[in-house]
């Protein structure tokens, strides 16, 4: 298989072992969407611009299509004009956690099983795969949260997408939920990545503002 996605590695943190539940269900397709965009624009897919009304758009790099089904889908959605960012996500974020979802348990990150309520209904449960996979994500977007090391781009975007999600506070004690993780969440989200990332100012500074537009469709807490 080839190399995960972002939204993939998004989900796959988002995935409570513990409870067997993911975190932030309720507006999980705008965070889903809003890491395919990002993953798009760390990639130079597609760039935004600013529209007559100052909103935001999404506009498609013609000359370089991704080879990913799920990122394809959506750049196949921003080729024909530029899209305003919260309609992208509002179009493309809807059906991606079933095949997103279907692709970790393909790579065993997540196990889905049966079991019996009450000794007669049969329920899909979600396990931990015990790839380590998770543990490894969790751990590199501690380091850069709670240790203040400077992030890889990717890891930038997840963090920036958990604290831009609401689902940060979920991951106290393995990130503890404290006034530092939270400002240094939002130097994040911001693009704010440090100085070693300053050869991707373009592609940072695409990528904040895509996260940025999905804290503004994510409504505040969500469960």
């Amino acid at each position: 298989m080839s190399a995960p996605t972002l939204a993939e590695d998004l989900l796959l943190l988002l995935f409570q072992p513990k409870s067997g539940t993911i975190a932030g269900e309720n507006t999980l397709f705008y965070t889903l969407a809003g890491a395919v965009l990002a993953d798009l624009g760390l990639s130079e897919h597609v760039r935004t611009s600013t529209g007559r009304s100052g909103a935001t758009l999404v506009e498609a790099v013609e000359d370089n299509p991704p080879t990913d089904a799920v990122l394809r889908s959506a750049w196949d959605y921003v080729l024909p004009k530029p899209r305003g960012v919260q309609t992208v996500l509002a179009a493309v974020g809807p059906p991606l956690r079933g095949p997103l979802l279907d692709r970790l348990i393909e790579r065993g990150e997540i196990r889905q099983v049966t079991k019996k309520t009450l000794g007669l209904f049969d329920r899909k449960v979600l396990e931990d795969g015990g790839t380590g996979r998770r543990a490894h994500l969790l751990d590199d977007v501690r380091r850069v949260l709670v240790d203040g090391a400077e992030p890889e781009p990717r890891v930038a975007a997840l963090g920036a997408l958990l604290s831009g999600s609401g689902t940060l506070p979920q991951f106290d004690p393995d990130i503890p939920w404290s006034s530092a993780v939270i400002t240094r969440a939002k130097e994040l989200e911001q693009g704010n990545w440090g100085a070693g990332a300053a050869a991707e100012a373009v592609t940072r500074t695409v990528t904040a503002t895509i996260i940025n537009s999905v804290i503004t469709a994510v409504p505040p807490n969500p469960t």
